[in-house]
């Protein structure tokens, strides 16, 4: 993979800006094109969360194709957790629960909300899970959309959302809402926790080398069947099918959030599903999409949707900051223009 449409890789204030191209967003990263052929590798593939799941895996005696019925059981029960599409699922019974009291729930969800109240604190609100009356009223919810909500609307279903407004206790775990209408929606960091779950599981099993996915968000560990680190392709945002780039990915995470795949038109209006929950309204800027590698897939999904609410600019600066190896893709007149910070190159494969 030639990357020189990157020209110099010595960002020196922590980030690089390229030049508009045809540099396309770092999207769906496929396990099964990724891993080839190799002999002593498994694979099971299926659905999950309106989505797809894709996996690879090798080791130990325990690392055989029967695993494959134990990785399903386990996306299972995260879905029977954190399911917002079903009625039966913790979250939705804690969505309907009355405020003010605790609510049991399992150790993994009342995590995975902590961590999501900690992305919140760090952005000022740009990310927050409470967002679901907002989801709902412009159309991304379960129920068919309509026409565009108006501004009385919008500010009603604001009043029901809100991080500091929600509470988790770890020991033992339960959640507690403040407000009476505030609903949780985990879409911006579930998927990536289920794919450290299915990491955990592999690990736990000794399979040293490994490749999961669920719908984009994607872990690894050790080497693919042709003995080196795992290569993640990366798809286009157009739609087109290419993959322009390449990560290399020997052990972590890779998420990537983006308003090209999901997204609303309304006259000549374009929506993105990705709600500013500070103003109530869907995301104007021009970023088309960010990706993050970090250690464990849930804070790379959750992140790489923080940096996409908080725009170009602000994005990166947050990211560099905080030293994240994040990848920004910028809609210009010209195509798209690349931003990242210096973390990333330690992960795009040929970089020096």
């Amino acid at each position: 993979m030639n990357l020189r449409h990157f020209g110099k890789r010595a960002p020196s204030d922590g980030a690089k800006r390229g030049q508009p191209g045809r540099w396309m967003a770092l999207a769906a990263l496929g396990v099964l094109a990724a891993c080839g052929s190799g002999a002593g590798f498994h694979r099971t593939a299926g659905e999950i969360m309106g989505t797809r799941y894709a996996i690879a895996w090798s080791g130990g005696p325990d690392c055989g194709p029967s695993l494959a019925g134990d990785l399903a059981r386990e996306l299972g029960q995260v879905d029977a957790e954190m399911s917002n599409w079903r009625a039966d699922s913790q979250l939705s019974r804690f969505n309907d629960a009355p405020p003010d009291r605790w609510f049991p729930v399992s150790a993994e969800l009342a995590g995975l909300v902590a961590l999501a109240l900690a992305l919140s604190r760090s952005s000022d609100g740009a990310f927050d899970i409470t967002v679901a009356p907002l989801i709902d009223l412009w159309g991304f919810g379960p129920e068919e959309p309509g026409a565009p909500p108006d501004a009385a609307a919008v500010e009603a279903a604001r009043r029901w959302t809100d991080y500091r407004k929600l509470e988790v206790r770890l020991a033992p775990p339960a959640l507690k809402k403040g407000l009476a209408e505030l609903r949780i929606d985990l879409s911006s960091i579930a998927k990536g926790h289920a794919v450290d779950r299915l990491a955990w599981l592999l690990e736990g099993r000794g399979c040293g080398d490994y490749l999961a996915e669920i719908g984009g968000e994607l872990r690894s560990r050790g080497r693919n069947p042709a003995g080196v680190p795992w290569r993640v392709g990366v798809a286009a945002p157009d739609g087109s099918g290419e993959l322009p780039l390449l990560l290399s990915l020997s052990s972590g995470a890779a998420a990537t959030s983006g308003d090209y795949r999901n997204f609303r038109r309304h006259g000549e209006a374009r929506l993105s599903h990705i709600l500013d929950p500070r103003t109530g309204r869907p995301v104007v800027h021009g970023l088309a999409s960010a990706t993050v590698v970090a250690e464990d897939a849930a804070l790379a999904d959750g992140l790489a949707t923080l940096i996409l609410a908080l725009g170009p600019e602000a994005g990166l600066a947050f990211a560099a900051r905080r030293q994240i190896a994040a990848l920004l893709l910028v809609r210009t007149e010209g195509g798209f223009e690349e931003s990242y910070t210096a973390p990333m190159l330690a992960y795009l494969d040929g970089a020096p």
